[in-house]
């Protein structure tokens, strides 16, 4: 076991978050390629940049939006995302790992803190996931993935947990620490490939948008061209 759990943390970790970092990095070339063609195809130039950048702020701030449609099921998603950012980031045994191989460190939660977070993030992913299922709404609208992402994203969390505030055998806590890294480096592997690479992409997705609507002058002959319609009275 602790052969696998060294395998895990060293060589297994480095290539998941490999993987992570170089898939983001395409999606994320991929969006401003596509957003650099569409800007140059567009007939009409002006871009209305106030716009898109308010837009862009709404989306990542959502304040205003919460309360609109499904209230509670709006402030849990952003509790969730909350802690789903902070506490992998800001948690003093993560910070202290990535010391120790990067040489520099930054600044951590108190454990209070991370507890309460960590508690929080499982019990909305928990909620999320209970919304969906419950929701006729929500079940029209989600995949497959939208009911198992909640599930994956909080494994780590209650193993986290778990293995730092319980009192367990050293058996079992190999074992939780083993899940809680594997399942980790798990996430690394499907952000890339699954909606979870909205955190890459969301900045710039409302600039494309407004891009993508300023149409090429050509567009509507190429469109009546497709269909056949191409000199057919209006």
């Amino acid at each position: 076991m602790e052969a696998l759990l060294d395998f895990a943390r060293g060589p297994l970790f480095r290539l998941t978050f490999t993987l992570m970092v170089l898939g983001l990095a395409r999606i994320l070339i991929l969006e401003i390629w596509g957003t650099i063609e569409a800007y140059r195809k567009a007939g009409d130039k002006v871009m209305p940049w106030g716009l898109a950048t308010s837009r862009t702020i709404e989306w990542l701030i959502p304040v205003k939006r919460v309360f609109n449609k499904r209230p509670f099921y709006s402030l849990f998603s952003i509790l969730f995302h909350v802690g789903l950012i902070l506490v992998p980031i800001f948690l003093f045994a993560h910070v202290e790992l990535w010391k120790s191989s990067l040489s520099f460190g930054w600044i951590t939660l108190s454990k209070s803190w991370a507890d309460l977070l960590t508690l929080t993030t499982i019990g909305f992913g928990l909620a999320i996931f209970i919304g969906r299922v419950g929701s006729r709404n929500a079940r029209f609208l989600s995949r497959k993935q939208d009911y198992l992402w909640p599930l994956i994203l909080v494994v780590p969390f209650v193993t986290g947990y778990v293995c730092a505030n319980m009192a367990v055998s050293p058996a079992a806590y190999q074992f939780l620490t083993l899940i809680h890294v594997l399942s980790g480096e798990l996430i690394f592997v499907l952000i890339p490939f699954t909606k979870i690479a909205h955190c890459v992409i969301m900045p710039f997705s409302q600039f494309v948008m407004t891009i993508a609507w300023k149409f090429p002058a050509e567009t509507d002959d190429a469109v009546c061209t497709t269909l056949g319609k191409k000199g057919a009275p209006v």
